[in-house]
């Protein structure tokens, strides 16, 4: 049986702390000498007397302020040519926007290289392909010309318009989250989709979508 042994204070971090309420706020010990846990053949011991809070605090969570038949905030970025490239610019066509987590990445590289792969689709029902990230432009120009990405993408500083859009971060905050959206000629969204691990769907989807317009 496998077992890991945590040495003494180790275990604050795994807890969020908060400043107490009041001066009686409720503290649970935890004793050492023979205390031991055992999950699914994992064995947990530590070897000094820890305090952990008892209460604790919650990122706030994310809202999503774009939805379905919504008109979503406009925005202006640069592109991996260091042009400016704004939402309206495609207004009278539809427009594929997806906001991905980093160039290079695994997920990412398919993702985008399966828009690529399909693009002439894309291009048959009359829709741009919009990709948008936290890198900058030279990033952004080295992976379109490593990856044949024949489509604009689009650097978010700051992630700026992730927050505008209300796109919400997976694995407790620590990812940014894979969402594409599907814009009819009159900008108004027809489609919101978001499957972080399954990159190749969004293109399934949004064709599918883009076929029923």
């Amino acid at each position: 049986m496998a077992s890991i042994s945590f040495p003494k204070n180790c275990l604050h971090s795994l807890y969020p702390t908060q400043t107490p309420k009041s001066p009686s706020s409720q503290i649970l010990p935890l004793r050492s000498k023979s205390s031991q846990s055992q999950f699914h053949g994992l064995q947990l011991s530590y070897s000094a007397p820890l305090s952990i809070p008892f209460s604790f605090t919650m990122k706030p969570s994310i809202y999503a302020k774009v939805s379905k038949g919504g008109v979503p905030p406009s925005f202006t970025m640069k592109d991996q040519d260091g042009r400016s490239v704004s939402l309206s610019n495609f207004k009278g066509k539809p427009v594929v926007v997806y906001f991905y987590p980093a160039d290079e990445s695994s997920g990412c590289t398919k993702q985008a290289c399966a828009f690529r792969d399909s693009y002439e689709k894309f291009k048959k029902a009359g829709a741009e392909v919009v990709g948008i990230s936290g890198d900058d432009p030279a990033s952004h120009k080295e992976f379109a010309k490593k990856n044949r990405l024949p489509f604009t993408l689009l650097s978010d500083e700051g992630n700026k318009v992730r927050k505008d859009w209300g796109i919400a971060a997976d694995l407790f905050g620590v990812l940014p989250g894979r969402e594409t959206y599907v814009l009819d000629k009159e900008g108004v969204v027809q489609l919101i989709y978001n499957n972080q691990f399954q990159p190749e769907k969004h293109i399934d989807e949004t064709l599918k979508l883009l076929h029923s317009l």
